[in-house]
C-alpha cells in the first residue's frame, strides 16, 4: 500500500513547483499505469478504433508525430517525457531518429533503462542543456502545462531549435468561460498550470513563433476518457485499492466525472500546436 499524506498533496497541488509536480507524479503517476495497464501517462486521444487507454494513448502520441513530421526529422528533443513510453513508439515508427528525452524527474528517466537512440537528460525545462541551433524539433506532448515560467520554456525552444525547425506542443487548456466555481473539484485535482489558448498564443507569438497549425481535439479526450472508466471502475478500483488508499479511487472518480462535464460545457478544452520560427 502506497503511504501518502494528503496534507502534502494539497500542498503540491497549490504550489506546484518543479519539485512538487516531481513528488506529485513519483506519488500518483502509477494510479494512471495502474489504470491503463501500460506506461504512458497523456489521456489519448479516443475513438472508435482506439478505445481502450493504450490504443488511445498510442493514436496521441502518433496523432502528435504526423504534426511534429517526425518522418523528416533528425535531432528531437522530447521535453517532460514522462516514462519514455513516446519516443519508444516514435523511434520504433522512426527509426533514423535522434531523441533526447529530458525530464527534471531522474526516476521517470530510470524507468525505461538503456534504449538505442534515445538519450536520457535530467534537466529542467526552463534551462534547455542543448546548445544554440542545434535540434530541429521540440515537443512537448502533454507536459508544457507544468512548465513555469512557461515563458522561459518557450524561449529555451527558440534558442536550441535551427531556424527550419518545429515547437509542438499538446496541452490541456481552459476556456475563457473558465472560473474557479465552474471547475470545480478540478480546481485542486488538476494539479497544473490552467492556461488559456489566447495565452499561450501570446507566448508564442510574443517569442517570434508562428502557429502553422492548431487543433481542438477535447471532445476526443475527456468524455470517452471517462466513460472508459465509467463502464470498468469495479474493475480498475479493485486495482486499485490493492495500492493506495480508498479516497484516491474516489477522487479520481469526482474528477473524471467533473472532467466530462466541464469539456462538454466548453469550460476545458485540449489542444495540439505546430510552431514555426
Amino acid at each position: 500500500m502506497v503511504s501518502i499524506n494528503p496534507l502534502q498533496v494539497l500542498l503540491w497541488t497549490f504550489r506546484r513547483n518543479e519539485k512538487d509536480v516531481v513528488n506529485l507524479y513519483t506519488t500518483l503517476s502509477p494510479v494512471m499505469q495502474i489504470a491503463t495497464g501500460g506506461s504512458m501517462l497523456n489521456f489519448g486521444y479516443w475513438s472508435s478504433d482506439h478505445a481502450d487507454p493504450i490504443s488511445a494513448q498510442k493514436n496521441l502520441c502518433m496523432i502528435f508525430s504526423e504534426l511534429a513530421e517526425l518522418s523528416s526529422a533528425k535531432h528531437v528533443a522530447d521535453i517532460g517525457s514522462g516514462l519514455s513510453a513516446p519516443s519508444k513508439l516514435w523511434k520504433e515508427n522512426f527509426p533514423n531518429l535522434d531523441l533526447y528525452d529530458v525530464n527534471i524527474n531522474f526516476n521517470q528517466l530510470c524507468f525505461p533503462g538503456i534504449q538505442k537512440n534515445i538519450e536520457f537528460l535530467n534537466a529542467t525545462s526552463t534551462k534547455l542543456p542543448f546548445s544554440n541551433d542545434s535540434v530541429d524539433r521540440v515537443l512537448a506532448l502533454e507536459s508544457a502545462q507544468h512548465f513555469k515560467p512557461l515563458s522561459d520554456f518557450i524561449y529555451e525552444s527558440k534558442r536550441i531549435l535551427v531556424k527550419s525547425g518545429l515547437l509542438v506542443i499538446a496541452i490541456p487548456i481552459t476556456t475563457e468561460k473558465s472560473s474557479f466555481g465552474k471547475l470545480g473539484v478540478l480546481k485542486f485535482t488538476w494539479s497544473s498550470e490552467h492556461y488559456t489558448l489566447n495565452y499561450l498564443k501570446h507566448l508564442l507569438k510574443s517569442a517570434g513563433f508562428t502557429i502553422s497549425d492548431e487543433q481542438l481535439i477535447g471532445s476526443n479526450v475527456y468524455p470517452p476518457l471517462t466513460d472508459y472508466y465509467l463502464e470498468n471502475r469495479e474493475r480498475l478500483k479493485k486495482l486499485i485499492l490493492e495500492n493506495y488508499p480508498q479516497y484516491v479511487e474516489k477522487i479520481l472518480f469526482k474528477s473524471l466525472l467533473k472532467m466530462k462535464k466541464s469539456s462538454e460545457e466548453k469550460i476545458i478544452d485540449y489542444v495540439l500546436l505546430k510552431c514555426r520560427l
